[in-house]
């Protein structure tokens, strides 16, 4: 019989195997244990990290208002520049049953708000409200202060606070914002759906370069005359296009207050313009035929309506050709082209500028223009050269733009314009247009408007003086309580800019041997302007002495050898 069994040397060696492998295992087993816990550990702590950083939301009161959406659209000048523009920001309020010594957290935060009153903050502090505002829109600093006062019942609420970087700048044009980031004024809040609603920016054509030269000088002008305020406008006489406009005094959007300064004189005020208005009444007797420049009239003697009486201001006594009419701002002269041209005509043309009704702009800030109810002759004469009828410094501009760039009426706008589109009404021939920029540049050169000569742009214009009425009753006021105005555009041979100049009460200098009317105190802040934004807006130079710009701008001013 055989034995089976394993002989004991082999029957050990087996189980010395067994034990080997089984001893191999163990540690693998531990191992692979110990890392599942780790791999489940950093799970859960990375679970709660991206929690408590992307899903938990700081909690505000319970009683915090609901705010104005975070997006508001920017706002920008025509070559991109940023004019508005959003901060985000935060803002403090306060739980006042949450605080446990309101005077002593009244008085830590009025060290740290110093604009506001310490009595003021412990009454809201100490009130019986769950909510209460502290402060709008803190500063970074204010803000770490705040939260190193370790206090309950203080909390913050995330907003956007609108900045203006150009500050007064733009004050009159862009507008500003409530504290709510509403628009309270221009573009801001004519444009305050869009600017909500949208995230595409809103261009305007205000070109902030030609904005900067244009409030210089003005700031430069009203302080050298000691004038109460200014105004001034730069527009595109081919597009309407508004590229400068600054109305002084004016403000900090960041402060704005209810005051004189936050009124835009070039949208809301309307004013008498005095001898600018010669520029329609000569454009009214040329397009209708009824005057020629080689035709002339008397201007020896004063005109009477009644007890008034119509005067020159530099009378000459004399004959005068319709060309020296204009040269010499002759208001006889000016008076008899107006009486051939009569009420209805006269009524009709400004009607169909656009300046018996409040201009429409992006602004939505337009003064009501004051015409005659009953048009007489006494009327027709006094509008003639500028009296009787008042009408916003914007209007004005747009009038004689359409009188300049060849005799048709485009709407202003505050807007750049796309390329292609163009809607204008004609109001005067091409032809009237081109004898009414001779006449202008005839006053540059030879007339009242000599100091805006401005040399190598071929500048015309023609100036203004405008005595105020007195308030609350009839009549003008005296010497120096008058208005300065220069009307001019450049170059002459194919206008492309109109520049708008006003003074309110200048005081005439030493310099000025006393004298304050528009050509001496408007005009060389117009040639100021048009020496430094010309290169600007890329008008170059020319010889203004060379054949071609003399013929071009060629007129007599006496004898029947006159352009036609």
């Amino acid at each position: 019989m055989h034995n089976t069994a394993a002989p004991p040397s082999r029957m050990r060696a087996f189980l010395e195997e067994q034990r080997d492998q089984k001893g191999a295992k163990a540690p693998l087993t531990r191992f692979t244990i110990i890392a599942l816990l780790l791999f489940l550990s950093f799970c859960l702590i990375g679970t709660r990290l991206f929690w408590i950083m992307a899903l938990s939301q700081p909690k505000t009161h319970t009683s915090a208002p609901l705010l104005s959406p975070l997006k508001r659209g920017d706002i920008l000048d025509r070559n991109g520049v940023i004019l508005a523009t959003n901060l985000i920001t935060f803002s403090l309020f306060a739980n006042p049953k949450s605080i446990s010594n309101p005077h002593l957290i009244a008085k830590k935060l009025s060290s740290i708000f110093p604009d506001l009153s310490e009595k003021k903050l412990y009454q809201k502090l100490s009130s019986s409200k769950s909510f209460v505002w502290i402060k709008r829109n803190l500063t970074p600093r204010q803000k770490l202060s705040v939260q190193y006062l370790g206090q309950a019942g203080l909390d913050f609420q995330k907003e956007q606070k609108r900045v203006y970087p150009h500050e007064k700048l733009m004050a009159h044009v862009v507008g500003y914002t409530s504290v709510d980031n509403q628009g309270l004024s221009g573009i801001e809040r004519q444009f305050e759906t869009a600017l909500k609603t949208t995230e595409a920016p809103v261009h305007l054509s205000i070109d902030v370069r030609v904005q900067h030269v244009l409030r210089e000088a003005l700031v430069k002008g009203m302080r050298e005359f000691s004038a109460k305020k200014g105004s001034g406008i730069i527009m595109d006489a081919k597009t309407s296009e508004i590229l400068g406009m600054v109305s002084l005094p004016d403000f900090d959007p960041h402060r704005p207050k209810t005051s004189e300064a936050i009124f835009n004189t070039n949208t809301l005020g309307v004013y008498e313009m005095g001898s600018i208005f010669k520029i329609f009444t000569f454009a009214m007797g040329l397009d209708y035929r009824l005057i020629s420049l080689n035709q002339g009239f008397d201007a020896s003697k004063p005109i009477r309506f009644g007890r008034f009486t119509i005067r020159d201001f530099y009378a000459k006594n004399r004959w005068l050709s319709v060309p020296e009419i204009f040269m010499y701002s002759s208001n006889i002269g000016t008076v008899k082209i107006a009486l051939k041209v009569g009420a209805e005509r006269q009524k009709k043309f400004f009607e169909k500028l656009g300046f018996l009704k409040p201009l429409k702009t992006e602004l939505g800030e337009n003064g009501v223009p004051m015409a005659p109810r009953n048009w007489k002759d006494i009327n027709v004469a006094t509008i003639s050269y500028g009296y009787g009828m008042a009408i916003s410094p914007l209007q004005l501009v747009s009038g004689v733009a359409t009188m300049v760039n060849g005799g048709v009426l485009r709407a202003p706008t505050f807007l750049k314009k796309e390329k292609g589109k163009d809607n204008y009404t004609r109001i005067i021939s091409a032809a009237t247009s081109e004898k009414i920029r001779r006449l202008m540049h005839l006053v540059v050169k030879n007339g009242s408007g000599k100091r805006s000569d401005a040399q190598g742009y071929v500048v015309g214009g023609k100036t203004g003086s405008a005595n105020k009425k007195v308030e609350g009753g009839k009549g003008y006021t005296k010497k120096n309580k008058h208005r300065s105005i220069f009307m001019g555009a450049f170059p002459m041979t194919d206008p492309r800019y109109l520049i708008f100049i006003m003074l309110d009460e200048p005081k005439g200098t030493k310099k000025t041997w006393g004298l304050s009317t528009g050509g001496i105190t408007s005009a060389p802040i117009a040639k100021e302007v048009i020496e430094k934004a010309a290169p600007i807006l890329g008008v170059m130079p020319v010889d203004e002495s060379s054949p071609k710009i003399r013929s071009a701008m060629r007129i007599n001013t006496r004898g029947p050898h006159a352009i036609q």
